[in-house]
Formats: structure tokens, C-alpha cells, sequence
């Protein structure tokens, strides 16, 4: 597993802190939950979604990665 420092405002880190105790989860865990749910993933795993998405549809390669690339922004943007 990859290591990885960060510098976060004082207050966020509290936030943070405070946030994984609750949940009784750790802080790392909260972290990459927020990644996940921002869209960040490996490319494989885009990738992967689209050839799923290619493979229930009528869509060609380049088509499918147009809808991909729309409704990634879409999600991205919380639309």
C-alpha cells in the first residue's frame, strides 16, 4: 500500500480526526471514501466501466467513451 502526506488546515484535520472517531473508522478510510466519491480512479477502472457500458449497448468505442467523458463531468460536477 502506498503512503502519502498531506498538509491540511488545522481545523480540517480536527474535523478529520474527530469525523473517524465517530465513525470508528480511520482516517485514511475517509479520505479515500472522498477520493471514490469525487470520480478518482485508476484508468483501468474507467476503462473497465466503459467497456461494460460498450458491451450492454448499441455505442462503438469512440461513442462510448463520448458518453463516458459527458456523464463523468456530469458526476463530477453533481449534476
Amino acid at each position: 500500500m502506498a503512503r502519502l502526506t498531506i498538509t491540511l488546515a488545522d481545523r480540517m484535520h480536527r474535523a478529520l480526526k474527530e469525523a473517524a472517531a465517530r465513525q470508528n473508522r480511520s482516517m485514511a478510510a475517509i479520505v479515500e471514501e472522498s477520493l471514490v466519491l469525487r470520480g478518482i480512479q485508476p484508468l483501468d477502472s474507467a476503462r473497465a466501466i466503459v467497456a461494460k457500458a460498450r458491451a450492454n449497448s448499441a455505442l462503438n468505442s469512440d461513442d462510448a467513451m463520448a458518453v463516458a467523458v459527458v456523464e463523468t463531468r456530469r458526476y463530477r460536477e453533481g449534476k
